[in-house]
């Protein structure tokens, strides 16, 4: 039977990343993202729903999250559930902890931080040095301008029939 282990999240950071370092000099990025879910009861009543997510990423992209993500940034990230577990050295007792390792992510909002607004400045990028990522980095989008061809490139007077 094939397996999946695919999340997409879109929400605001819980707090300001906190980047971390390997021995070997790889850099880890841990942070919070907040997730907003808006539903009406049957009587009519509106209510919110928030999940807090934790989430790491690794390496060129933790740099990135670390330099550009500030508390309160909209964020859209693309990564793998992973299961985190240990003994409590205080209880003894076996603990877990589900956190998300992020294999993209977009930048979403203004420049300065701020969700909404008319503009829309996303940027997108891809870490193919996470563990168990796919070999592969997403820069942002441009637009390649092919090689001029000049059989290609003719005006409607050079072409001979």
């Amino acid at each position: 039977m094939p397996n999946l282990n695919k999340v997409m999240l879109m929400g605001n950071l819980t707090r300001d990343p906190e980047i971390k370092y390997t021995p070997k000099g790889t850099a880890i990025a841990v942070f919070g993202l907040a997730t907003n879910r808006s539903y009406t009861l049957e009587s009519g009543e509106k209510r919110e729903e928030v999940t807090f997510v934790d989430c790491e990423a690794y390496a060129r992209l933790a740099e990135i999250i670390g330099e550009y993500c500030k508390k309160g940034r909209p964020l859209f990230v693309e990564g793998r559930l992973k299961l985190d577990s240990w003994d409590d050295k205080t209880t003894g007792q076996k603990r877990s902890k589900m956190k998300v390792v992020v294999e993209t992510m977009q930048l979403l909002g203004s420049r300065d931080g701020g969700g909404g607004g008319g503009h829309d400045s996303t940027v997108e990028y891809a870490d193919a040095q996470a563990p168990s990522a796919p070999a592969q980095r997403r820069a942002p989008a441009q637009s390649p301008k092919p090689p001029a061809d000049p059989d290609l490139d003719a005006t409607p007077d050079d072409i001979p029939f």
